[in-house]
């Protein structure tokens, strides 16, 4: 295993292990992206897991969620492991985060199974953009999930569902400023 999660393969086949904790989770609107990797075997789920570390998680605007990067803030964040594939199943993902234009950053996270196994494995998750991650995090006081559940759900609006001026950075420093979109 090199490091920030990616496995080298026979054949020359990388993979990319990313930690899920939001919408790409099954039963989430977004895993229907995961979903449609696992059909042309660009994904795998590899079980549900846990960080090591603690990490603040909390729902910003729009009722997305955001895992902020401060280690030893909030709580240890259920999620889950899926292996995909460092070419397309890896870029499809940048994508859909917008790594490229400062929504989120990719960053290497140790995690364990749930099912009680003790191997640690450092792969990558979707941490909030450190441009306001720290802000986000004190603008929800501070107070965090230790999971992104169900009872979400109704908080998440989709990207088409919103007001067509809506822009991801506009809108999360409006949230920053005024607690509110």
């Amino acid at each position: 295993m090199a490091e920030g999660g990616v496995e080298h393969r026979a054949g020359g086949d990388d993979v990319s292990l990313i930690f899920v904790y939001g919408t790409l989770k099954r039963g989430f609107y977004n895993h229907k992206l995961i979903d449609a990797l696992i059909r042309t075997t660009d994904a795998a789920f590899l079980g549900p897991h846990t960080t090591v570390e603690s990490f603040p998680l909390v729902c910003g605007p729009h009722g997305i969620p955001y895992l902020i990067n401060l280690p030893g803030s909030g709580t240890r964040i259920h999620g889950e492991l899926y292996s995909v594939s460092s070419g397309l199943g890896l870029a499809r993902l940048d994508e859909l985060e917008g790594i490229d234009r400062g929504h989120y950053e990719r960053l290497p996270v140790a995690v364990a199974a749930e099912c009680g196994g003790e191997r640690v494995r450092v792969v990558d998750a979707y941490f909030a953009h450190r441009e306001f991650g720290e802000a986000l995090w004190k603008r929800c006081g501070e107070e965090g999930l230790s999971e992104y559940g169900v009872d979400m759900v109704n908080n998440y609006v989709r990207r088409e569902d919103r007001p067509p001026e809506s822009n991801f950075i506009l809108d999360i420093q409006k949230f920053i400023s005024q607690g509110k979109i």
